[in-house]
């Protein structure tokens, strides 16, 4: 239950996928997601779809339906779909939680369809009723309102078992239930993007898609990223101000330039003040638009480090992006962020400051100190091999599992 096709983001990726693995694993998969999402007004974004067409796996025989059923501005249609639920009598219920404005929607279908104990079957160990399971993005959101804490206090308790993907959020999970399962089961990788394109190709591509001057993006040149939707507890602010001290103090012969990949939540025009103010305009490129997964695998090709500012965080679908791409990282000492980029490892730790980012990236972009060894860039991803095995669908599933069984 949540965000699907033709929903866009990372969390209806999760979703979706996961369908997709526990259908693999004989269950019978149905996907509820959204008649209505967000009202306009309250989107910050320009869309809340999908451009192209559906993933090509549904309607396949056998494959997860997905059903447009759930209006979360609409009280008689969580009492409708609660009872749905209860009708069906599904032995669990798996679904995702990211903000509090979710938590009348979701806390109230839950309470509806657990309202009446169905029959145990004869050849079942199951409850009477449904068990909701949810994987907790967030517990608390990064820019917190007064009445998130009483949303997110109804929509725990109507919740049977949580598994959460970061330390931060388990603790924060705390304040509000210590008595239910729950487990900790870190992001799962996002591994459905394809292959790289190689960086020539995917720089004339990007080009073309982008109508940038042919040698814009020249592959001569080290491209440092931020990707994904700009907020400003992101922190991008502090990245430009780590990218001058980086282009000032710079002694490499090779161009260096900053990429910025991501539809703007934030008021773009004081970013645009921050480039200008810094003397940035010719080392910084802005690409104020979501980014489709048809384009993700271009902009992962050509960029050669990942940069997460953030100041706050609990974890990031972005980083679990560069883990399939194998494309090192540096984020901050922030939430879970340090538990899925091990300092050293796959990237490099900073602290939430631009002298502490600035440093770390030109750790990471420092080049080989002779022939017979390799750069910083190349020893980490030749680390990227073994440290993806952490992050597999199988394994976010025996965690959801795990959780079902206890509850």
């Amino acid at each position: 239950m949540g965000p699907a096709w033709p929903y866009r983001g990372g969390i209806a990726t999760i979703i979706e996928t996961l369908a997709r693995v526990f259908s693999a694993r004989g269950a019978d998969v149905s996907v509820l997601t959204f008649r209505v999402q967000y009202p306009r007004v309250l989107f910050p974004g320009k869309s809340q779809f999908r451009d192209g067409p559906p993933p090509a796996w549904l309607g396949e025989p056998g494959a997860p339906i997905i059903e447009r059923r759930i209006n979360t501005i609409n009280p008689f249609n969580w009492i409708g779909v609660g009872r749905l639920i209860r009708r069906e009598a599904p032995d669990a219920v798996i679904l995702k939680y990211w903000t509090p404005f979710m938590a009348p929607c979701f806390g109230t279908i839950a309470r509806v369809a657990r309202r009446k104990k169905r029959k145990p079957t004869a050849d079942t160990s199951h409850s009477a009723t449904p068990r909701f399971i949810v994987q907790l993005d967030n517990i608390i959101p990064h820019e917190r309102r007064w009445f998130d804490g009483p949303l997110t206090r109804y929509f725990v308790g109507s919740m049977d078992g949580f598994v959460y993907m970061s330390e931060q959020v388990g603790r924060e999970l705390a304040e509000f239930d210590t008595t239910k399962p729950h487990i900790y089961s870190p992001h799962p990788m996002f591994d459905h993007f394809g292959a790289p394109v190689p960086r020539k190709q995917a720089a004339e591509k990007l080009e073309e898609k982008l109508d940038l001057a042919p040698g814009t993006l020249d592959t001569a040149a080290q491209y440092v990223m931020f990707f994904g939707l700009v907020r400003a507890y992101k922190g991008l602010d502090l990245l430009l101000e780590a990218w001058a001290q980086i282009i000032k103090g710079s002694k490499t012969a090779s161009p260096r330039k900053l990429l910025i990949a991501g539809e703007f939540y934030d008021d773009i025009s004081k970013y645009r003040a921050i480039v200008e103010t810094l003397g940035l305009t010719e080392d910084v490129i802005i690409q104020d638009r979501f980014v489709p997964d048809s384009e993700v695998p271009l902009w992962f090709s050509v960029a050669d480090l990942l940069v997460l500012p953030y100041r706050t965080a609990t974890q990031s679908g972005v980083t679990q992006i560069a883990f399939h791409f194998d494309l090192p990282m540096v984020v901050t000492d922030v939430g879970g962020l340090p538990e899925i980029v091990r300092d050293g490892v796959t990237g490099y730790v900073a602290s939430p400051t631009a002298e502490s980012i600035a440093a770390a990236i030109d750790k990471a972009l420092a080049p080989a100190k002779d022939a017979s060894t390799p750069s910083s860039l190349a020893v980490l991803r030749a680390n990227f091999p073994s440290e993806k095995r952490r992050f597999s669908w199988d394994a976010a599933a025996d965690a959801l599992e795990k959780v079902w069984k206890k509850a």
